[in-house]
């Protein structure tokens, strides 16, 4: 689509450096609150602080797994594009990284959050088979904004900011918080608010992008956000049906009622 690929060669003293600081604060800290399937993940491609990961040794991995593949683009990239290329089941990552200065937030997100956060579950099937479901829903929709917030909103609680029930305790998949050293401890603390997984309060409820989320919702498997698919779609025709809107816009953020 983009016609991309990762020049492993341009990468500077400073990027190794950010990818290795990023990394050995992560690691460390998510060895007690990521989920076993992401840790997995890190261990099968080989991640480590000393080296910035080559994407045709995450490629082949994936291949012998899920069969995903990623896509180098430039960095956010239009809503079709997004979707199209989930739902051919390849993962978009951007190639570049923060500046030292920028080490502990970043509004758009950059290599560290594309690779370190997301890659590692796109080996875990159910997982990638609700990103590319979700987003085949989103591409019959994709010139509906409405459609499109409440698709996002979903997106961002579950593939960005969820939580998931494992044998032992709470732990994170969502790659907003895996890529946030302060979110992942506040996440899974007492003051966090954590509710059970449910579509329809997802998509009633919108979301931060500039503090700690208010919400956090927990699934108990994988699977469960593979088995909602259906969910999804009947609640978002009911919304488009019911929630008086033009195509083409829609205001955000505001609560919606379903």
């Amino acid at each position: 689509m983009y016609n991309l690929k990762q020049e492993y060669d341009n990468y500077t003293e400073e990027d190794f450096l950010v990818w290795k600081l990023l990394y050995q604060r992560q690691s460390v800290l998510l060895q007690n609150m990521a989920s076993k399937e992401f840790l997995h993940g890190m261990e099968e491609m080989h991640f480590n602080a000393d080296k910035i990961p080559d994407f045709n040794h995450v490629n082949k991995v994936l291949a012998n797994t899920t069969g995903w593949q990623i896509e180098v683009v430039p960095g956010l990239i239009p809503d079709k594009d997004f979707f199209e290329l989930l739902a051919n089941k390849k993962f978009p990552s951007s190639t570049w990284l923060r500046k030292l200065e920028n080490l502990d937030y970043l509004e758009e997100p950059d290599m560290f959050h594309d690779c370190f956060a997301h890659m590692p579950l796109l080996s875990e099937q159910f997982f990638v088979d609700f990103l590319q479901e979700i987003s085949k829903i989103a591409l019959k929709h994709i010139d509906d904004a409405l459609a499109i917030e409440l698709i996002g909103r979903v997106y961002w609680f579950t593939v960005e900011f969820g939580l998931i029930q494992q044998e032992n305790g709470i732990r994170i998949y969502g790659a907003g918080i895996l890529s946030s050293s302060g979110e992942s401890i506040f996440s899974v603390g007492d003051k966090a608010n954590r509710l059970p997984f449910n579509v329809k309060d997802m998509m009633e409820k919108h979301y931060y992008k500039d503090h700690f989320q208010d919400r956090y919702y927990v699934i108990n498997h994988y699977k469960d956000l593979f088995d909602a698919i259906p969910e999804i779609e009947r609640l978002l025709e009911q919304a488009l049906k019911t929630i008086p809107h033009e195509k083409n816009i829609y205001a955000t953020p505001l609560d919606l009622t379903l």
